[in-house]
């Protein structure tokens, strides 16, 4: 009975051990060659990130993303997670105080409304991507800082912009880290 065990034991391993994550592996890799090699996005010959995690920015010329809640660092992937707090925590009212305060710092003429995408994490604390209204309300900053129209900013944000999905699902929304490197492309006078 023990020699069954183990038998069964060793069948069970090699199928969904081995076996199993083998072939779908392998079907990922010829059905989706991209998704399955990371998503990495390469800029100037060198991988600079993946198009599925959020990067940090703090420098007014650049958009800045969503908030990360991962640990021990932002936009930490092997620790994917929200900050789990509630509307009523006093440590997510100081997360969003702070982070207003940061952006009204960077750019004193932002006196409206701040986007809630700006000041609060995603549920992953991993989103690339934040909403249109969050990137219109930081044109004004990046093309004073950058020394270019608010025009010309805002056609970046549109040629960044993705649609819904099939049309139908989800907002449409802009991807940070390919809107900033389209910034550091582009040659200003």
């Amino acid at each position: 009975m023990l020699l069954d065990a183990f038998r069964m034991l060793v069948v069970l391993t090699l199928l969904t051990g081995v076996l199993y994550p083998a072939v779908v592996t392998g079907i990922a890799r010829v059905a989706f060659p991209h998704q399955a090699a990371g998503s990495v996005i390469v800029h100037d010959g060198r991988e600079v990130g993946s198009s599925l995690i959020g990067q940090p920015f703090s420098d007014a010329r650049y958009f800045w993303g969503r908030l990360s809640a991962t640990s021990p660092y932002p936009y930490n992937a092997g620790a994917s997670a929200g900050s789990n707090y509630g509307p009523l925590n006093p440590a997510l009212t100081a997360a969003a105080r702070a982070r207003s305060d940061a952006l009204r710092g960077a750019d004193p003429s932002l006196t409206g409304p701040i986007p809630v995408d700006l000041v609060t994490a995603s549920a992953s604390g991993l989103d690339p991507h934040i909403s249109i209204a969050a990137a219109r309300v930081q044109v004004p900053r990046v093309a004073r800082a950058r020394g270019m129209s608010e025009d010309a900013v805002l056609q970046m944000v549109a040629r960044h912009t993705e649609h819904r999905a099939f049309g139908v699902l989800g907002e449409p929304v802009v991807h940070v880290l390919t809107l900033n490197l389209a910034l550091d492309s582009t040659v200003t006078h």
